[in-house]
């Protein structure tokens, strides 16, 4: 049975550590650069913490160091991430606070590195064509969507999130675009972490909370900081609760199947140069 160890990537407002026991800070030298990380357990689990956009908030979403942040994890022998993050509804079902389980994104990125494997001298040897469908790991999935039943918690079961490149929120066009996309969610972090989760051999799934209506929606302003960060301190905790149940209920069951198997894809995902001559 493979030893479980818990990543939580927290985005913003959702990267206390005090959800940690036995907290001992770090940082973690990689290739990519160096992450700040936070070690300790949850009921007995062994996790790891790492904020995003650094603790005081001040790297913007391109400016993260996705590929140190997942090597980090890496080399600390994580074998899940839990990854929160704020975004905006595209649906008027998905109302402000709501919890959205993740399971597809549409990548709207344009200046960020989503890969390990990009020809420079600390990459990996060759090319990953990894396959991102499904996006998300499945069980792990079903895991966070049960404990959420479980614990009385309402989550969306499914959601597709539009990652842009930010920092700037979206033109009210480019909002009503993603709507005719069919896409649930907008949101400027995901991409590239979940390719360099995947590409890494780390089970990803991600808790996304819905903090506003983006910029779609003619009977309301348009989305600001000051209504992201309200709407995250009134239902912080229900994200909290889910993470704190959820671990625990990951650590029980055996992952050796699930990992060798993602290692395996992974593994026959990377083309070496002059592989086909």
């Amino acid at each position: 049975m493979a030893k479980v160890k818990i990543g939580i990537i927290g985005g913003t407002g959702l990267d206390c550590p005090d959800i940690l026991e036995n907290r001992k800070e770090k940082i973690v030298s990689t290739p990519f650069g160096s992450s700040e990380i936070v070690e300790g357990s949850i009921s007995g689990v062994e996790c790891v913490l790492l904020a995003r956009h650094g603790k005081s908030h001040a790297l913007s979403p391109s400016n993260v160091n996705y590929r140190a942040n997942v090597h980090a994890l890496k080399l600390l022998d994580v074998t899940h991430i839990i990854a929160t993050t704020a975004t905006g509804s595209l649906k008027n079902e998905i109302k402000p606070g709501d919890i959205v389980i993740l399971d597809d994104f549409i990548d709207r990125t344009k200046s960020r590195v989503c890969t390990f494997y990009d020809g420079s001298e600390i990459s990996g040897v060759g090319v990953c064509h990894i396959p991102m469908s499904p996006a998300f790991d499945e069980r792990t999935r079903q895991v966070i969507i049960e404990t959420a039943k479980e614990h009385g918690i309402e989550v969306h079961q499914k959601g597709t999130a539009v990652s842009i490149e930010g920092p700037r929120f979206s033109t009210k066009a480019e909002s009503h675009l993603f709507r005719s996309w069919n896409c649930d969610l907008v949101n400027m972090t995901l991409v590239p972490e979940v390719i360099l989760a995947k590409e890494a051999g780390l089970l990803y799934a991600s808790i996304a909370m819905a903090t506003d209506y983006d910029s779609w929606r003619e009977c309301e302003t348009a989305v600001c900081v000051e209504e992201v960060m309200a709407t995250f301190k009134k239902n912080v905790a229900k994200v909290t609760q889910l993470i704190l149940a959820v671990v625990p209920q990951i650590a029980k069951l055996d992952w050796s199947e699930t990992i060798a198997d993602l290692k395996k894809l992974v593994n026959g995902s990377i083309m070496l140069p002059n592989q086909y001559k």
